[in-house]
């Protein structure tokens, strides 16, 4: 019992340390990647037939996206962050039909939706010892 308090509290401060550590980049890979892993236990727990495990993992990945909506520079961002925060309005939506329909299926819609986001973060990866992302010149996003 003391064996898994002590490595929970170690990954707790590992997570801790990571953020605290990590550029705005990297924090939004973060929530993309914590996205992805609540709708991949969706889908667990869809197929298990756990109703209200299944709800809080739909909830942690609605809370997450709003989180990258909320993160969103309107003034700066323009259309893409306008974009942007229509899809995540979207993605929203879509998880809270998958639990209402118990519908597995516009889980995994939005978890592809949110891999094709993520998959473009990837590629705007700040440049090697600049800080400052490689394509942010012709995104219309900037960090802060």
């Amino acid at each position: 019992m003391y064996g898994q308090n002590a490595a929970n509290a170690y990954r707790k401060v590992g997570l801790e340390t990571g953020v605290l550590a990590a550029s705005p980049h990297q924090l939004v890979m973060m929530l993309f990647d914590g996205t992805h892993a609540a709708l991949l236990r969706a889908q667990l727990f869809f197929e298990q037939g756990n109703i209200a495990e299944r709800g809080n993992a739909i909830g942690k990945a609605i809370s997450i996206i709003g989180g990258l909506k909320d993160g969103l520079n309107m003034e700066v961002g323009g259309e893409l962050s306008a974009n942007l925060a229509s899809l995540y309005d979207h993605m929203t939506r879509k998880l809270l039909e998958a639990n209402l329909e118990n519908d597995v299926s516009k889980v995994q819609e939005v978890d592809t939706l949110l891999d094709t986001i993520a998959s473009a973060w990837r590629e705007i990866a700040p440049a090697a010892g600049t800080g400052a992302p490689a394509a942010q010149a012709g995104t219309g996003v900037r960090y802060e």
